[in-house]
C-alpha cells in the first residue's frame, strides 16, 4: 500500500480547475518533489493532501486512512513544514517546539521536555533554544519549523518550499537536513519547491505539474532530460542562473 495515495484528485475555484484529475501514488520513505509553473497547482495539492483544502473529485489516502472523511485523523500521521515556517512569536524556540509535542502526544512534562532537547539538537538549535523568532534568521525559522513537525512523529512530513529565500549554503544545510531525517526516522516527504538544485539534491522522485495536469512522474534524471517545454523553460532559467 502506498504511503500517500492520490487519485483522479480535481479541484476548481470558481470555475477554474486548478487540479485535473491527478493520480500520484507515494512509497513509504520517498522522496518526492512536487514542482509546476506558476499557477500549476502544486500548493493546492499539498493542501489537498493534508486535509486543508477539499477537492470536488477524486480520493486521497494517507497511512491508510481517507484524507476526505477523516481529515483530523489522517493529519495525526501528517507534520507540516510551512513556507513562513509559522512559529508564535511570543515564544521561545523551544517553546514553539513543545508546544507541538504538548498539543498531540500524551507525554509527561519530563517527558515534552525532552524530547523538545532531542529535537533542537537535531536540527543544531541547542543554543538557541531561549530566543524568540525575532531574532533568528531564516533558515534557523525553518529548522524550528521542522523540529516542530516531527514532534508528532508523523509516517509523512509536507514541506511547503522549505528552502525559499534561503540563502545557498542555508539552503543546502536544509536539503541535508530533509534528507537526514528521511533517512534516521524513514519517513515520507513530499516537498513542493521551485528550486532546482534543492531538487536534484534531495528528490528520489519528481512530479510536475503544467495548468493543473501531471505531465512529468519519474526520476529527476529522466526531469533532467524533459522536452516539455515548461519543464525545458525552469531548468534552463535555473542552469542560466548558476553560470
Amino acid at each position: 500500500m502506498p504511503s500517500v495515495a492520490v487519485e483522479g484528485v480535481t479541484k476548481r475555484f470558481d470555475g477554474r480547475t486548478v487540479l485535473d484529475a491527478i493520480d500520484l501514488p507515494i512509497e513509504s520513505g520517498q522522496i518526492v518533489a512536487i514542482m509546476g509553473s506558476s499557477g500549476g497547482g502544486k500548493t493546492t495539492l499539498l493542501k489537498c493532501i493534508s486535509g486543508l483544502i477539499v477537492p470536488e473529485e477524486g480520493k486521497i489516502e494517507v497511512d491508510g486512512i481517507d484524507v476526505l472523511a477523516n481529515p483530523e485523523e489522517a493529519r495525526q500521521h501528517m507534520g507540516m513544514v510551512f513556507q513562513s515556517a509559522a512559529l508564535f512569536d511570543f515564544l521561545s524556540v523551544r517553546d514553539n517546539v513543545l508546544f507541538g509535542v504538548r498539543r498531540r502526544r500524551a507525554l509527561s512534562i519530563k517527558e515534552a521536555e525532552t524530547l523538545t532537547a532531542e529535537l533542537l539538537e537535531r536540527v543544531g538549535l541547542v543554543e538557541a533554544a531561549d530566543r524568540l523568532p525575532s531574532e533568528l534568521s531564516g533558515g534557523m525559522k525553518k529548522r524550528v519549523g521542522i523540529a516542530r513537525a516531527f514532534a508528532l512523529k508523523p509516517r509523512v512530513i509536507l514541506y511547503d518550499e522549505p528552502t525559499t529565500g534561503l540563502d545557498p549554503v542555508t539552503a543546502y544545510t536544509i536539503d541535508q537536513l530533509i534528507v537526514e531525517l528521511r533517512r534516521d526516522l524513514g519517513v515520507t516527504s513530499l516537498v513542493v519547491s521551485h528550486d532546482v538544485s534543492s531538487v536534484f539534491r534531495v528528490a528520489d522522485r519528481v512530479a510536475f505539474l503544467d495548468k493543473g495536469k501531471l505531465v512529468f512522474d519519474g526520476a529527476p534524471d529522466k526531469f533532467r532530460e524533459s522536452d516539455h517545454p515548461a519543464i525545458r523553460e525552469l531548468i534552463d532559467r535555473a542552469e542560466a542562473k548558476s553560470l
